[in-house]
């Protein structure tokens, strides 16, 4: 279901732009306005996101994308004909307008994480969906795949990541018909930082981690709402992440059997659940190779801290045997 579907909107061009630049670069546009019968024909809408154009994906943030929300629209049609057509609307209504008051304080918390070894990339998330104190959902899906060869890890407000995901699978989807071949990790990070940088400083909450295997191997990046874009080889995001970090630091190396990457994931999310209050229940494991994602069956982390207590009782028997 496209972004259209869910708002009720659909993409259109004005009538000045369609007649200066009937065609684009993504495909051919007519003069004729399709929002004939709407109230709102002549205004524009805040999800026309700017898509890059395919040569400027290689290029640095500092020299793509960087189109102030205040520029003026003459600035733009001065300097290129084609951007002026796909750069973003001038006014933001969310990002302009003054944010309204939760009824409650809302506090997110999370463990997420994913690290790259030889046979691809690991991503590893708990199932507990919290709001403030409140258990909102105890089997939530937390790890969202996007294509074959891509999946994301979500931490923040949940409707935020589940919507901006199916956002940026339409565009990849969109992308990948336009120019018959996939667009690469970075391409999708760039692409998706950059549709949520005229968010920044309003209530949007999303911070995802992109795990996926292109041309050039396995690819790991991780994007905010305010439009930061790191690249990293492990990452984990979210209230737990600093005990997560103690056991993935000391665990995660190259040379990972898939086997010896699951259980690591798997111990990290458990200590950082045993710890955090906001994270717990189950653990959900993605594998991402070049063959594609591959889904870990979802475990109850409550027998691992089972399997743990008699490990320990183990243990306290044989230094007992021992000491006597």
């Amino acid at each position: 279901m496209a972004l259209q579907d869910l708002c009720n909107t659909q993409d259109y061009f004005l009538d000045s732009i369609t007649t200066e630049c009937p065609s684009l670069p993504f495909g051919k546009k007519t003069g004729r306005n399709n929002m004939s019968g709407l109230p709102f024909r002549n205004s524009t809408s805040q999800f026309n996101f700017y898509i890059p154009v395919a040569e400027y994906l290689g290029e640095s943030p500092i020299q793509f994308g960087q189109i102030s929300t205040v520029q003026s629209s003459s600035t733009i049609s001065s300097e290129d004909p084609i951007l002026s057509s796909l750069a973003l609307p001038t006014n933001f209504p969310l990002a302009s307008s003054q944010s309204v008051p939760l009824p409650f304080p809302m506090s997110h918390g999370t463990t997420t994480l994913a690290f790259i070894f030889q046979g691809g990339v690991l991503a590893a998330a708990d199932t507990r969906s919290s709001c403030s104190g409140l258990v909102a959902c105890p089997a939530a899906q937390k790890i969202l795949p996007i294509h074959s060869h891509l999946v994301g890890t979500t931490s923040g407000t949940s409707a935020d990541c589940a919507l901006w995901k199916r956002i940026l699978a339409r565009e990849l989807r969109l992308y990948q018909l336009r120019h018959g071949r996939r667009l690469s990790t970075c391409g999708a990070a760039k692409l998706l930082s950059h549709m949520l940088h005229p968010f920044k400083g309003t209530e949007l909450c999303v911070a995802a981690t992109l795990c996926g295997w292109d041309g050039s191997g396995p690819s790991l990046y991780y994007v905010c709402s305010d439009g930061t874009r790191l690249q990293g080889k492990l990452f984990s995001v979210g209230s737990g992440s600093p005990y997560a970090y103690s056991i993935l630091d000391q665990g995660v190396q190259w040379g990972l059997t898939v086997d010896e990457a699951t259980s690591i994931a798997r111990e990290a999310v458990y200590r950082a659940t045993h710890r955090d209050a906001y994270s717990g229940n189950c653990v959900d494991v993605f594998h991402i190779s070049s063959k594609g994602w591959t889904r870990r069956s979802r475990e109850d982390l409550k027998e691992e801290y089972y399997r743990e207590k008699e490990r320990e009782e183990r243990r306290k028997r044989q230094d007992r045997n021992l000491s006597g």
